[in-house]
């Protein structure tokens, strides 16, 4: 197993690396604008994923996947070479649709929000279905039944107390 470090450096390699090459050595016409937003590679250095953006909609996309997937091959030896590893990682391109995962999180906040709004305001309209105070509260009965109680008191000739 390698050091965590060395597999960060050449995940980022390897990132750098795709970008700079689908950049400037594939010339398929089916690539879009795409990003290379991350790679991951695993401890043993054998496998690498790239995760990827395009601009465009899903036709963009999978014309994108279908050219990355053709140019797999020079991407891996280009690759495998710059990092000078005893074998050549496996690349698997995976697409990154993180901007679309934020703009359905952003929707149920909204829809959440709104809902809220919604509660406050039927709860700023709301009645008691009954007296405001449901609790009988007698201020004046309240003070007697407690003289009552402290003259219902007696001692016993231990100290303890009865009624």
């Amino acid at each position: 197993m390698s050091d965590p470090a060395k597999v960060r450096r050449h995940a980022e390699r390897v990132r750098e690396l795709v970008a700079s090459v689908v950049r400037s050595q594939i010339k398929d016409p089916r690539l879009g604008m795409i990003t290379i937003t991350d790679a991951r590679i695993t401890a043993d250095l054998r496998d690498a994923t790239v995760f990827y953006t395009v601009l465009g909609d899903s036709v963009a996309q999978a014309d994108t996947a279908a050219a990355l997937e053709s140019a797999k091959g020079m991407l891996r030896s280009t690759v495998g070479k710059a990092l000078g590893l005893r074998h050549s990682p496996t690349l698997a391109f995976v697409l990154d649709d993180v901007q679309d995962q934020v703009k359905h999180i952003d929707d149920l906040l909204a829809a959440a929000r709104n809902a809220d709004a919604e509660v406050q305001r039927l709860a700023a309209q709301a009645k008691y279905a009954g007296e405001a105070q449901p609790y009988r509260v007698d201020d004046e009965d309240d003070e007697t039944d407690e003289a009552d109680e402290a003259s219902d008191v007696k001692e016993t000739p231990r100290g303890g107390e009865t009624r």
